[in-house]
């Protein structure tokens, strides 16, 4: 199963089937970076669990795509599975950090942010003819 397959059944929405793998994997970075964003941004009795329900979401979606650059079959440069699995265990290692209020989200975001980036330059690149 393919990363996006996966972040279609953790984060689906069946008005996603017209959509390609690239835009779906966007969609779930955003909706997920948004959300931690407005949760970094809160203040109040519900600041902490609003940020840490945003944490455990983007924890998930992180889970999912080490699983999948793990797989043998995974059809991804090798470099580039590496360094997503590697982005994956900073993700775990600082998403701690920042539950125990010792960071705060801000790399977490600016990572989402920049992933983001190179799927909508992926996505735009495949679309336009040769």
């Amino acid at each position: 199963m393919e990363i996006h397959q996966r972040a279609e059944i953790a984060y689906g929405d069946p008005r996603n089937a017209a959509k390609s793998p690239r835009q779906i994997e966007y969609q779930a970075f955003a909706r997920i970076t948004r959300a931690l964003d407005a949760a970094a941004e809160t203040d109040g009795p519900t600041a902490f669990p609003r940020l840490a329900a945003a944490l455990h979401d983007n924890l998930k979606l992180w889970t999912v795509i080490a699983a999948d650059v793990a797989l043998e079959g995974n059809g991804l440069p090798e470099m580039l599975r590496a360094r997503l699995f590697y982005l994956a265990e900073f993700t775990r290692a600082h998403t701690r950090k920042v539950l125990a209020q010792e960071e705060n989200a801000a790399p977490l975001i600016e990572l989402n942010t920049a992933i983001m980036r190179g799927l909508r330059q992926q996505s735009e690149a495949a679309s336009c003819p040769a």
